[in-house]
């Protein structure tokens, strides 16, 4: 019998039989993994598997390879901060339902993990949490292979008047090495660089961005999926703020 015991938020959980449930944990050293917790449908446990908590997990199966079933004890719940608000529910769905889709499954993300964990912490702080979720979707498509370079113009090598991000390379493009192909450029807002805070519809725009390199480069290399539409839902909650 295999055993481990690891720390970890929930992302999903599906039915499994009449009363036990498929759950699906980001963990801190396993990455995404999945179990069977049984009785998963019960009064005591239903509460405790929600997304976005934050959960202790122990994994048994007879072989590593096997779907493996799951004992959970509850951490901490989110549930509260993340029905407090519009944005903050919003915000739970989509990074779910993202790391659900992309992640590789038993893969250790440890820099990732800790910025998700840090980012579902910070649910119902609407002030700060749009800033903090583009922060996010930046380190996943790095962590993912497909950050974007934005620190030097991708066509003559400067790095004044960037404004534009190529949608082929991921890179810095400079209004002067643009030219004629601008319209087909991605905007390449001063936030997205990291350069200070930004109103609401800056963060949006460079939202934008991050969400054309998630759904055509980092979901089409998994195969031919839709980007959930929770993601599009969020972007609607922060352009109500």
């Amino acid at each position: 019998m295999i055993t481990w015991t690891d720390e970890g938020a929930i992302l999903t959980t599906r039915p499994f039989g009449e009363t036990s449930v498929i759950v699906e944990v980001f963990t801190r050293s396993r990455g995404r993994h999945a179990g069977v917790v049984k009785g998963g449908t019960s009064r005591k446990l239903a509460p405790v598997l929600q997304p976005g908590a934050q959960v202790s997990v122990t994994w048994k199966a007879r072989l590593d390879s096997h779907l493996g079933a799951f004992s959970i004890e509850p951490i901490r719940s989110r549930a509260s901060a993340a029905m407090s608000d519009r944005l903050s529910l919003a915000g739970l769905n989509a990074v779910c339902a993202i790391l659900a889709q992309v992640l590789p499954e038993r893969e250790e993300q440890a820099q990732l993990y800790q910025q998700t964990v840090a980012i579902l912490d910070l649910l119902g702080q609407t002030d700060i949490w749009p800033l903090a979720y583009l922060r996010w979707e930046q380190l996943l498509l790095e962590e993912m292979g497909f950050g974007m370079d934005l620190t030097a113009c991708a066509v003559h090598g400067v790095n004044e008047d960037l404004i534009y991000v190529s949608p082929k390379s991921g890179r810095a493009v400079s209004r002067e090495g643009a030219g004629e192909w601008a319209d087909r450029m991605l905007p390449l807002p001063p936030v997205l660089a990291g350069k200070g805070d930004a109103d609401n519809a800056e963060i949006i725009a460079a939202l934008r961005t991050t969400g054309h390199f998630i759904e055509h480069r980092l979901i089409k290399s998994l195969g031919d999926r839709p980007m959930s539409a929770a993601r599009g839902r969020l972007l609607d909650a922060i352009g109500r703020l």
